[in-house]
């Protein structure tokens, strides 16, 4: 099984970037420790970061028939883009969103997602141990749908 691990704009300034909210951990160790839970159990994970949404996008759309399911931090983009809402449920493939902090804590206008409904689940608020817990529910739906 290959799952994609997507992570959207300015998770690159994890470790520094506001640490009361998003924690210590930068992008790199949140990756590596998904990566290697992954390995443990079989899946293969590849990670992608980008600033940019057109990039999101592409990498989504490419997705389909090379990855049984998706991971997805879009980060800002989880508020604002329809475009990337929109690769979700054309792909076909479950998809998972991340968010390191709570969201239904933070700023109003935090409080919706565009892309959670096109998913088939979200996990919040655990920080990089979310990650982890998105590999799991990919895995059980992925033998529900098998089984």
């Amino acid at each position: 099984m290959k799952i994609l691990l997507l992570n959207g704009p300015n998770l690159k300034l994890l470790g520094t970037r506001e640490p009361s909210i998003y924690g210590t951990e930068t992008l790199d160790q949140i990756v590596g420790a998904a990566v290697r839970y992954a390995a443990a159990k079989g899946v293969q994970v590849d990670a992608v970061q980008s600033d940019v949404e057109g990039e999101i996008v592409q990498a989504v759309g490419a997705a389909r028939g090379a990855y049984a399911g998706i991971i997805i931090n879009p980060a800002a983009y989880t508020h604002t883009s329809v475009a990337i809402r929109d690769a979700i449920a054309a792909c076909g493939l479950p998809t998972v969103e991340v968010h390191l902090s709570n969201t239904h804590r933070r700023e109003a206008f935090r409080h919706v997602s565009l892309t959670a409904p096109v998913c088939v689940g979200q996990i919040m608020g655990f920080g990089g141990a979310g990650y982890r817990l998105a590999v799991d529910a990919l895995l059980n739906v992925a033998n529900a749908k098998n089984g």
